[in-house]
This record gives structure tokens, C-alpha cells and sequence, in this order.
């Protein structure tokens, strides 16, 4: 690894935090934070943490020794000053003396302590950085140190490596006792400049940020050289022999949602994202004969099974020729690891008493031969996470196994982890919002109705899939939406674009559970004078392209066998035909029976089908040039024309989108149309 250290950058960091009444302590301690958390093989996802010993005021302005320690789950990548929440030392060196402390007592001593209480808990590794003397301590989960962590000869390794530099601690979970017992290894011989916690991973510690920092930086490559170095042949890592015709992940997706859902316990929720990680490394541990032993010995640091339990689901390759009988087997692969679950939380929840209340268990990464890795989340960037996290662990196998055995902490220890109550409150358990884990595909996605509809779905916590057949306006909806949005150009009237669309959106997240067909453009002209290719156009548009999409949409909800939602976005010319505009309002009129259609066809499988009619939406189709010749015809302001309805409002495209979100709550409603034209009365249906 190199340095990213700067002095340049270290002293406008200081120079910048200064301006804010940040100190230099704690302004260099926010610096290297950020260098080591933008690195992921040294921290991801909230893990790894820092903290500088310093002084700040107290309400009286005088001097307080405190410990300044990363805030619980902050993300060092990003994070500020405050992230750091400034604890009095005082009274954490007063706890070294106690024999025992509960992780609760602990973390409501170390609130009681704070400066600020409206500060972030701190790090449950407080007492640890305490109990450690030097100024600025840094720990990390290093891919490569949990790897070295994680051989049963740990200890040995580590002196190898490091000549005596860095101290050894056997595995203890994080915690009160674990602090005691890195301070203690300190104390043995307090000439080390580091310390390698058995299944955790590493600190390195120093007077000043750039030493603690540069040391993380050595010893990690001191440590990534040993591997390099000392790597030998793994039988157990020879690859088996894959399918000829290896399944994409736009086929074996939506059978895997639908299976998650088929398997989740009552309670739990049915619908699941999904996220395909694969390279060289990742597929060199899956191939792997050895697969079944290696890829269940457990994780590489306790935290990891927070993410994505203590193991894959360990599934057979795929194959483009037999996806049924892939389908089958990767169901009773699911099943048994559920069942599996369930006997290790019976097992356990036993053991501490039958206090406990069980997760879901239901796996979060699936391990597929020829394929790579699936993470699975409750979002796309929890999905991605847990491919992450994963990815991770499958790196620290990888070096372990190159240069001796991977052993994880016991399966005692996984659970204790898994069912800690401090890690679980990382997490958070707030509630989702109504459209949370639904996969939403806009097309028109560029336009104004499109953006609007995509945008109040993402509100709602749905997963967006922007089409059009404009890329860059897709991408800007795109941005907008930030996340994990996805953008497609997509030409509705091509069958070989729609397809592609499809399996993109399949692959990106997962499958598709609501289709929202927007697009649509407006021509104009008498239907005795107009040209047949004219009509045509308007009909390959206006209808055609939207059972296209329809066709390919209800294709991936099959697979998912759990049902979902046509929206179409038809017009008041449906029933309320205006001159000149018969190429629009005739096959709009045909789609209106293509959403009946589908309501009566699909409903049996779940799948609904609603529209909505809309009137007067500033829109591509109504442009302001239109809008004021209409006016004018009507001997009208533009104002009036728009607001010309019953209620005298103009309706917005986000009033159309409202509508479209509010017929994809309406989980037992199909063939309903919504109109949203502020009322006329020669448009209404009933």
C-alpha cells in the first residue's frame, strides 16, 4: 500500500476546520480518517475507527483531557469533526479497575461521559483506544489483517511479520473485556507500535496522525508482502467443471426473488434485492471443489456477520439449457439453509436462555459456481453492501488459505455477535416507507411526467429504473434520484431494445415489480388527410410500445411468481377524443383496452393493471408553443386554458404521478383507471 499523506492537504484541512473552531488535533484526526476510510480493503461501511487523546473546554472554559473516538457506525470516508464525539478520559481510566461490565453499563458510562450529550454513542472499542496511551490510535478491518487474524497460527504469523512491532491479542468479542485485555497486552510490552486482534483485525497507534496513519499503512503491507511471498497452491481451490452455457443473472434473478419470497418466514418481507459481484478473485473462490468446506467456516470479523450472517447459500452453477432443474435445486439450497438457521438459533437461543427473538433467516449472499457472488438487502444499496461485505470475506479466505488455513470464531461466537445488542442498534430499525424493496421502471423517464413519476416513487422508497429513448435525459432523471438509480436509453417501439432494457433492470436490482409505461408522443392532423404512415407511427408508439413493455415486464414477474403492477399512462383522448388528434386519441383508445386486457388475463397471477387519464400536463406533448396557440383558438390566457376544468386548477405532472403511486398502493385494485384532469365532465368513465 502507499501513503496518501499530504502535508499540503494536512495543513488546509487544519487551516479549513480552524474557520470552524476545530482544533488541530482533531482536525488532523479527521483528515487521516478520511484517507484510511477512502481505501475499502482497510474500512467499509461504517467499520474500522480512530480517536485522538486531546483537551477541550468544558462549560466553565476549562481544559478537559478527553478521548475524541469515532462516533458508532459513522463512516470515515466522510466523516467530520463531530463525528468524533469527545469523551471524558477521566473516568474510562476509573473503569480499567472493575472485574466485569456489561455492553449496556458500558455504553451508558460512556454517554454519561460525553461532553455533548447529543453527540453520536461512541464506538463500542472506546475503552480500547482509552487503555492504548499514544495520542491517536487507528484500528481497521484490513481485508489482509483479517486474513492473517483469522490462521490458527495467528500469533506465530504475526511475530514472523512483524519481528515483535506489533502485540498479539487471542479472540475476545468486543467489549469491556476485550479493552482490558488489548491494554493488558500493551502493558506486557509497551515498546509495540501496533496490535493484531485474533479474528478482528489491527491497530497501530502514535504520537502524532501522520504516524499512526503511515504505520496502519506499513504494517498492512508488511502483511499483504507475507502473503504474497509465502502463497502456496490450494487443491481445495481447483475449479469444478462449469456449465458450457453459464445462466445470466437476467434469468436466474427473478427466479431467486421468487424464491426468497416463497421462503420467508410469516412476518418477514417478501421482496428482496438483489446485487451480481463477479471478478477473477471472486470467481477462483466460488469454482472452488473445496467450496462446501471453505466458503462455511464462517466469517473473517465478528461484524461481518452482522452484514451477511456467518455464510453463504452455497448454490449449484447455472445453466442457460436446464434452468428449471437449477431452479429446483437452488430452491431446496435456500430451504436447507433456512432450516439450517433455525436449528443454530433453537441451538443457541437455548444456550443464553431463550432470551432472544429470532432474525429472518434468510440468507444474504448466495455463492453460485461459474456466476460469482448475490448479495441480498432490504435496498439496492444494502443488496450492494452485502456484496461488499462479501467480498470481503471471500479476499480474507483467499489470502488465509494461500498461505495456511482460514478459521473463523466459533459458531457460539457467531451467534453471541449476530444477537449482540449493540451491533443490532447499528443497524437501525426504523420504518419503511410504502414502496420500500419495489423495482420501479419508468419509460418516458426523461420527459416531465416521466421525471415526476420516477421521483415521487423513489419517495416512497421504491428502486428506479429510468428508460428513454433519450440517454441523457434518462441520466439526468438519474441524478435526481441519486442512490442506486438506474439509467437506460430504451426505444419502446424496439423489440431488441425493450428486451435489453428488461434484462438490464433484472440484473441491476433483481427483477421488476412495477412498470410504469409512460412513453408517448402526439400527433396531429385530421384522420381523412392523414398519411397512413403517420398513424402507424402513433400506434407503434402509443399502443405497441406499450405491450411491448408490457409483454417483457409480466415475463420477469412470472419467474418471481409473486405478481406486480402494470401502470399505463393512457389519455382523456382515450374517451374524450379532440379534433385533430385522432393518430393519438385512437390508439390510446386501444391501449385503454390493452389495460383491461391485462387486468382480465394476468390478475390470477397477481398482476394488476391500471391506468391513468390525464388532460392539460405541460409536458412534451403540451408545450408551451401548443399551450398558446390553443389559447389563442379559444380566445383564452394560457393561464386559463390550463386551468380550464371543473375545479379552475391547472394539474401538474406531479399530480399525474401522484396518481400512478397511489394505483400502485392499491393492492386490490386492477383494470381501474384514475383520471387527473381537474374534472370534465365529457372525460369522466362512470
Amino acid at each position: 500500500m502507499k501513503s496518501l499523506w499530504s502535508d499540503d492537504d494536512a495543513r488546509a484541512c487544519v487551516r479549513h476546520y480552524a474557520e470552524r473552531g476545530v482544533g488541530e488535533d482533531l482536525a488532523l484526526r479527521t483528515y487521516t480518517s478520511r484517507l484510511l476510510g477512502s481505501v475499502p480493503w482497510l474500512v467499509m461501511h461504517g467499520g474500522g475507527n480512530t480517536s485522538v487523546k486531546t483537551q477541550l473546554p468544558d462549560l466553565f472554559g476549562q481544559p478537559v483531557d478527553v478521548l475524541c473516538i469515532k462516533g458508532s457506525g459513522r463512516d470515515l470516508a466522510v466523516i467530520e469533526p463531530d463525528g468524533h464525539p469527545a469523551v471524558r478520559r477521566a473516568p474510562l481510566d476509573q473503569f480499567r479497575k472493575l472485574e466485569r461490565m456489561s455492553d449496556e453499563e458500558m455504553v451508558n458510562a460512556q454517554r454519561q461521559n460525553l461532553l455533548d450529550t447529543t453527540a453520536p454513542n461512541p464506538s463500542v472499542e472506546t475503552l480500547l483506544h482509552a487503555y492504548l496511551p499514544q495520542k491517536f490510535i487507528d484500528h481497521t478491518h484490513s481485508v489482509v489483517s483479517t486474513a492473517i487474524a483469522c490462521l490458527p497460527d495467528a500469533e506465530a504469523v504475526c511475530a514472523r511479520i512483524f519481528g515483535g512491532r506489533v502485540g498479539f491479542v487471542p479472540y475476545i468479542m468486543p467489549g469491556f473485556q476485550l479493552a482490558k485485555a488489548a491494554g493488558d497486552a500493551f502493558d506486557r510490552d509497551p515498546s509495540v507500535q501496533g496490535l493484531l486482534l485474533a479474528k478482528h483485525g489491527i491497530f497501530t497507534m502514535g504520537q502524532t496522525a501522520r504516524e499512526a496513519y503511515e504505520l496502519m499503512i506499513e504494517m498492512v503491507t508488511l502483511m499483504e508482502r507475507y502473503v504474497a511471498e509465502n502463497g502456496q497452491d490450494n487443491p481445495g481451490l481447483h475449479p469444478v467443471t462449469l456449465p458450457a452455457d453459464p445462466a445470466p443473472a437476467s434469468a436466474i434473478f427473478p427466479v431467486l426473488r421468487g424464491i426468497l419470497a416463497k421462503y420467508a418466514p410469516a412476518g418477514v418481507p417478501t421482496r428482496w434485492l438483489l446485487n451480481h459481484r463477479s471478478s477473477d478473485r471472486i470467481l477462483h473462490f466460488v469454482n472452488g471443489s473445496a467450496l462446501a468446506d471453505y466458503g462455511k467456516r464462517g466469517v473473517a470479523t465478528p461484524e461481518q456477520v452482522i452484514r451477511i450472517k456467518s455464510a453463504p447459500a452455497i448454490l449449484p452453477a447455472a445453466s442457460t439449457s436446464d434452468l428449471a432443474n437449477w431452479a429446483a435445486e437452488a430452491e431446496t439450497a435456500i430451504a436447507d439453509f433456512i432450516a439450517d438457521y433455525d436449528d443454530y438459533f433453537a441451538r443457541h437461543n437455548a444456550r443464553v436462555g431463550g432470551i432472544k427473538k429470532p432474525l429472518d433467516p434468510l440468507p444474504r449472499v448466495l455463492a453460485i459456481p461459474g456466476f460469482g457472488i448475490v448479495g441480498i438487502g432490504k435496498t439496492a444499496q444494502e443488496s450492494s453492501i452485502s456484496s461488499d461485505v462479501a467480498e470481503a470475506w471471500i479476499d480474507a479466505v483467499l489470502d488465509a488459505e494461500a498461505v495456511g488455513t482460514f478459521e473463523s470464531i466459533s459458531e457460539a461466537d457467531h451467534f453471541d455477535m449476530e444477537y449482540w445488542s449493540l451491533e443490532q442498534a447499528k443497524l437501525g430499525k426504523g420504518a419503511e416507507k410504502p414502496l420500500a424493496r419495489q423495482i420501479v421502471a419508468v419509460t418516458g423517464g426523461g420527459g416531465a411526467i416521466g421525471q415526476a413519476v420516477a421521483r415521487a416513487f423513489a419517495s416512497e422508497g421504491a428502486e428506479i429504473a429510468v428508460l428513454d429513448r433519450d440517454a441523457a435525459a434518462a441520466e439526468a432523471t438519474r441524478k435526481l434520484i441519486g442512490g442506486r438509480a438506474l439509467a437506460l436509453a430504451c426505444d419502446v417501439t424496439d423489440a431488441a431494445d425493450v428486451a435489453r432494457a428488461m434484462a438490464a433492470v433484472a440484473t441491476h436490482f433483481g427483477g421488476l415489480d412495477i412498470l410504469v409505461s409512460n412513453a408517448g408522443s402526439a400527433s396531429t392532423g385530421m384522420m381523412a388527410d392523414m398519411p397512413d404512415a403517420v398513424l402507424r407511427q402513433s400506434f407503434e408508439l402509443n399502443f405497441f410500445g406499450h405491450q411491448s413493455m408490457a409483454r417483457a415486464a409480466v415475463g420477469v414477474m412470472r419467474m418471481q411468481g409473486f405478481g406486480g403492477a402494470l401502470l399505463f399512462n393512457v389519455s382523456k383522448q382515450a374517451v374524450n377524443p379532440g379534433a385533430n388528434f385522432g393518430a393519438y386519441g385512437t390508439a390510446k383508445a386501444a391501449l385503454l383496452a390493452l389495460v383491461r386486457q391485462y387486468a382480465l388475463e394476468h390478475g390470477a397471477e397477481g398482476i394488476r393493471s391500471n391506468g391513468v387519464n390525464a388532460d392539460r400536463i405541460r409536458s412534451g406533448l403540451l408545450n408551451p408553443e401548443m399551450i398558446a396557440a390553443r389559447a389563442a383558438a379559444r380566445g383564452v390566457s394560457t393561464a386559463d386554458y390550463m386551468a380550464g376544468n371543473i375545479l379552475g386548477q391547472e394539474v401538474t405532472a406531479q399530480d399525474v404521478a401522484q396518481a400512478f403511486v397511489a394505483s400502485a398502493l392499491l393492492a386490490k385494485t386492477t383494470g381501474n383507471i384514475i383520471t387527473v384532469d381537474g374534472g370534465n365532465v365529457a372525460a369522466m368513465l362512470r
